[in-house]
């Protein structure tokens, strides 16, 4: 079994910051669904900003445009921040990932499907 990526969110930003919450980041659900991470799943975040690379879980959100750093991870950027959240999977062979790119209000731009050239 290999490590491949399976869902990602590409130019998010960050929104607000909950030092007091528990953990994770907030993300607005559709973001979510489109890239195909499920709520509570495990993320990496990488922030385009500062280079910050973290683990954490994406908690849903029905608030349009959220990405909320909670917990530790709100001390790993700042609001205005762009950041790329990324979800993996372990298979035998890569069967593609989801890819949503946000525009400055977080709204989906555009989607993409990444797919190997035997995938086409």
């Amino acid at each position: 079994m290999k490590t491949f990526i399976s869902g990602k969110i590409q130019g998010i930003k960050v929104t607000d910051k909950s030092i007091n919450y528990n953990g994770s980041v907030t993300v607005d659900s559709e973001l979510l669904k489109r890239a195909g991470i499920d709520p509570y799943e495990q993320v990496w975040v990488a922030n385009l900003a500062n280079g910050e690379r973290f683990v954490t879980y994406a908690l849903p959100s029905e608030i349009k445009g959220i990405f909320t750093l909670n917990g530790g991870c709100a001390r790993l950027g700042e609001t205005g921040d762009r950041c790329i959240v990324l979800a993996y999977r372990m298979e035998d062979k890569f069967s593609g990932a989801n890819v949503v790119f946000c525009n400055e209000d977080n709204s989906i731009k555009e989607t993409m499907f990444y797919q190997t050239p035997e995938n086409l």
